[in-house]
């Protein structure tokens, strides 16, 4: 029987860019949205198949951030019928922010992914897989440039400079629509969450310009992606 289509688009990932290697420790931030559970999903499946040369581990973690409900029973329920090890820590993302700042999206996730580094290097994680996927990549990197003048977005492997941690990107290669095709499909869509406060206005219009270039291509969204792997400096100022 074929694998999933997201499944082989992984595949693909972690063997152009060496994703996985001998002897890893991975912890998985599932933040209970469909594109990291498709990511502890893919581990599960790995895991179970047993492949020759599969010599790592891996573990779920969910960051709770204080101001919404824990992840999904159902999800819980999955990750367990999936044979996956999971953990859910607490924090107050709210009640770290400094007098008179807003709450937002960047916030948010600087705190929990802060959570997850300082976790990896207390338990010896040397890599951390998030579910960032190939919309997610070319939108961020549509923001650096018309915001900051800068061509720069989320690789799918980041070794960190101050920390001995990793981070990695399964889902690079895989659009958001193939994602909650696969959810759907799988059944767990409707049990994944969304955040109260995504209210993230610049990526909204990130993904509208995205859109524009591509009408959800996923042929283009690729295409466009490849560029960021083919760059001939000789034609750019």
């Amino acid at each position: 029987m074929a694998q999933p289509k997201i499944f082989s688009l992984m595949d693909k990932a972690i063997h152009e860019y060496n994703l996985i290697e001998k002897g890893d420790k991975i912890l998985i931030g599932a933040s209970g949205g469909k594109d990291s559970t498709a990511l502890v999903e893919y581990f599960a499946s790995r895991k179970h198949q047993k492949r020759p040369n599969d010599d790592f581990e891996f573990m779920a973690i969910h960051i709770a951030p204080g101001f919404a409900d824990h992840l999904n029973p159902k999800l819980v329920e999955q990750f367990e019928h999936w044979g996956v090890d999971f953990k859910t820590i607490n924090i107050d993302v709210l009640g770290r922010l400094k007098p008179g700042k807003k709450m937002n999206c960047w916030w948010c996730s600087t705190q929990r992914r802060t959570e997850l580094n300082n976790y990896a290097m207390e338990h010896g994680y040397n890599k951390i897989a998030l579910g960032h996927h190939l919309d997610d990549i070319l939108e961020t990197l549509l923001m650096n440039a018309l915001k900051k003048g800068q061509l720069s977005t989320m690789p799918p492997r980041l070794k960190y400079k101050k920390y001995p941690v990793t981070v990695i990107r399964p889902l690079c290669f895989a659009t958001d629509q193939s994602i909650v095709d696969h959810a759907e499909k799988v059944g767990y869509k409707k049990d994944t969450t969304t955040c109260t406060y995504d209210d993230n206005s610049t990526r909204k219009k990130a993904r509208s310009r995205l859109y524009a270039l591509t009408e959800g291509n996923e042929h283009e969204k690729l295409k466009f992606f490849e560029a960021l792997r083919n760059i001939n400096t000789e034609y750019l100022p």
